[in-house]
């Protein structure tokens, strides 16, 4: 396997959560190409395995966890340190999805979305912060052009993504001085397993097509490269930014093309 001519990470710890398809796991890898040593988090240990495989076993953990229950994320961040004795960076990516208007979502599919997609992220980075204190780590959050402006019939998921940006912000400002900085990166539209459903509806594709700027959808090797420059030293005076990754959709003031 080819390694990436930049050793960013060499000697340093990474957690990734929703590391097993999509974002997360592209994330990961890059992180072990780079040299990190990586934990990868997600629900489903098969897909873990599978995306952790072809790496030296003793640059990787697996951690079966699910990041909206407050003591598996307290169990990730111990089994990390128990591990590999530091963490020098937290990744929260794992995130889920759900349809609907206010009036059409049930109380359960709101609850859900809210779980993961913020609750997950104030357990990890709560659980995480005394060791990236320590090191003078870094937090880099999978935020999202959804939480940066509104959508049709996504209202939970437009309020958790509302709330991680907000998050970031607020962890920025109360722990950069102790020496942690924490960012976040928005995508628009990707080829996830998230969106499986969305890449094919021909359609649909045509509609997002025509608010890029650039030739979309996204990748998530679009999104890795920068996820891994935020927690870089390259990034060492950059904190609290939600750094759109979006083909240039938030460069439009979303009037249609003429």
């Amino acid at each position: 396997m080819r390694r990436h001519s930049m050793q960013r990470f060499e000697n340093q710890v990474v957690i990734v959560t929703g590391a097993g398809s999509g974002i997360g796991k592209a994330t990961a890898l890059r992180f072990l190409d780079e040299g990190a040593r990586v934990v990868f988090v997600g629900r489903e240990k098969s897909k873990l395995d599978k995306a952790a495989s072809g790496f030296q076993q003793d640059r990787v953990l697996i951690v079966e966890a699910d990041v909206s229950i407050e003591s598996d994320a307290e169990k990730i961040v111990k089994e990390t340190t128990d591990r590999f004795g530091r963490l020098d960076t937290l990744v929260n990516n794992a995130g889920v999805h759900a349809q609907g208007k206010v009036d059409e979502l049930s109380t359960d599919a709101w609850r859900k979305v809210m779980a993961t997609d913020l609750d997950g992220v104030f357990f990890m980075s709560r659980a995480a912060l005394p060791h990236l204190k320590y090191v003078g780590g870094s937090i880099v959050n999978t935020a999202s052009v959804s939480g940066t402006g509104g959508d049709w019939s996504m209202a939970a998921y437009n309020a958790a993504k509302g709330g991680v940006v907000n998050l970031t912000r607020a962890m920025a400002m109360d722990h950069g001085k102790e020496g942690v900085r924490v960012n976040a990166v928005c995508p628009s539209l990707s080829r996830t397993e998230m969106t499986e459903d969305m890449m094919s509806d021909e359609k649909l594709l045509e509609k997002f097509n025509e608010r890029f700027a650039l030739r979309g959808p996204g990748q998530p090797e679009h999104v890795d490269s920068v996820i891994a420059f935020l927690a870089s030293e390259d990034a060492c005076f950059v904190t609290g930014v939600n750094l759109p990754v979006d083909g240039g959709v938030s460069a439009s003031n979303g009037q249609p093309p003429q």
